[in-house]
């Protein structure tokens, strides 16, 4: 069994990070931080915003600044952006202070979840599918490389989605200190 201090959800968007992500500290009693809320309540604006202003590499080092005080804490559930793992110091961090989950979801899952969206960079583009599968075929490998453990949550909703994956963590995942 994994001793971590946190548990830390990595994956693509619409993966349900958030929505697992606050039932599954609610069931392990940690505080639930969506480190993307966590860089806008400290910058004042939208990410939308910085990503216009300071363009996706300006957005990435406050992510990674973000990320680095809340790994500095303990007994939370940090749900990550969906690019938090293209930073290296970052992955380093998550697998260091935290016991770190890949919620899954495939590219034809991500267009139906995030059909209405219309607040992600990202995506405001035309061809989301194609901006999907780029965004995948260089994250895949990243996710796969950070997480001690992998979740596909494709075709389940996320009440079941909670209640698998607690039965999981409980059996890998030991709240703590770092193991030495």
């Amino acid at each position: 069994m994994d001793t971590a201090p946190n548990l830390v959800l990595i994956g693509p968007m619409g993966a349900g990070k958030s929505s697992i992500g606050k039932r599954l500290a609610e069931r392990f009693g940690l505080a639930f931080v969506d480190a993307d809320r966590e860089v806008e309540t400290q910058t004042g604006v939208s990410i939308a915003t910085i990503f216009d202003c300071e363009g996706e590499a300006g957005f990435r080092e406050r992510e990674r600044s973000v990320l680095a005080k809340l790994l500095d804490g303990r007994d939370q559930l940090i749900a990550t952006g969906g690019g938090a793992v293209l930073d290296a110091e970052s992955r380093a961090l998550m697998r260091r202070h935290g016991f770190v989950v890949h919620l899954h979801v495939d590219v034809d899952g991500q267009l139906q979840r995030l059909a209405r969206c219309t607040n992600r960079p990202l995506l405001q583009r035309e061809d989301r599918e194609e901006v999907l599968r780029v965004l995948a075929a260089a994250r895949e490998p990243l996710y796969a490389e950070t997480a001690d453990l992998r979740f596909d949550t494709r075709d389940l909703s996320p009440a079941d989605a909670t209640s698998l994956l607690t039965k999981l963590l409980a059996e890998r995942w030991k709240p703590g200190a770092e193991a030495a």
